[in-house]
């Protein structure tokens, strides 16, 4: 059994649903990183999402546009991504990660190469927000050979044949983009997601993680009454660059917000 499945597993077990913090890996830089993933564990996190910083994240809004540049700036890739995976795993082989990004890197590096290199050294699965089903089995087929889940975007814009389509090919989880446009922006529909969700639930039994305007912990917990999980990630960036001349205090920020978040999410589920 993959991490993921045994993470959702037990989180059922414990009537819980999952939180999922996103960072950008390398802002401000690596050892940063690395660090914030072992304290968001500690805070709550049940899966950790480490954003790949690419130069045209066309789906992400200015806050993580801006991570971006500043990773980059540094001089972060998507080998060194990796690495940061590698690090933790040195400590924490529990903890499901899962890399978000753009296809650009992962085909310069190569499917079959990516693949092999991320599973080995501990990546979970991976969410390529710009590959479409369609145009993914060769991807898919990289992924399968060595154990990493390939996740898929879902929106309020998804209509049956594409739930249908994504349903088919996802593993791990299924990421629902809860409102139209871009991470960190507009406001919430929770009528709408509710809706929203139990359709596609008619098309697949993974988990729903539900992200895209969650903010603070009165979200979080609403969300956590519709779906299985909830992916923050915007909110946790601000807590850095809001921070930027004392990295400690950023990463009490973040601690601080997804220890609220956890135990929002738990008082409306258990």
């Amino acid at each position: 059994m993959s991490r993921l499945d045994k993470c959702f597993k037990g989180l059922e077990v414990a009537k819980q649903k999952a939180i999922i913090p996103f960072i950008t890996a390398g802002d401000p830089d690596a050892d940063f990183t690395l660090s914030c993933m072992h304290n968001m564990v500690k805070a709550g996190a049940s899966i950790i999402e480490l954003g790949v910083p690419f130069s045209d994240p066309m789906a992400d809004g200015p806050v993580i546009q801006q991570a971006s540049e500043r990773a980059l700036a540094k001089g972060m890739s998507l080998k060194g991504v990796i690495e940061i995976v590698r690090a933790f795993r040195e400590t924490d082989q529990v903890t499901p990660v899962i890399l978000m990004g753009y296809l650009n890197p992962i085909e310069f590096m190569g499917y079959e190469t990516f693949a092999s290199t991320a599973a080995k050294a501990g990546v979970d699965g991976v969410l390529t927000v710009d590959i479409p089903p369609e145009e993914s089995s060769d991807l898919i087929a990289a992924y399968k050979q060595h154990g990493l889940a390939p996740i898929f975007l879902l929106s309020p814009t998804s209509n049956e044949s594409r739930i249908k389509k994504v349903s088919a090919v996802a593993q791990g989880y299924i990421y629902y983009v809860s409102l139209k446009g871009v991470t960190g922006a507009g406001h919430l529909q929770l009528d709408d997601i509710k809706t929203k969700i139990q359709n596609i639930k008619q098309y697949t039994s993974l988990p729903i993680a539900i992200g895209f305007g969650v903010k603070n912990a009165d979200i979080a917990a609403n969300i956590a009454k519709i779906g299985d999980a909830v992916v923050v990630g915007s909110a946790l960036i601000n807590c850095i660059t809001d921070h930027s001349e004392n990295q400690s205090k950023g990463q009490q920020a973040i601690s601080g917000l997804l220890s609220e978040m956890r135990t929002a999410m738990d008082a409306v589920t258990k």
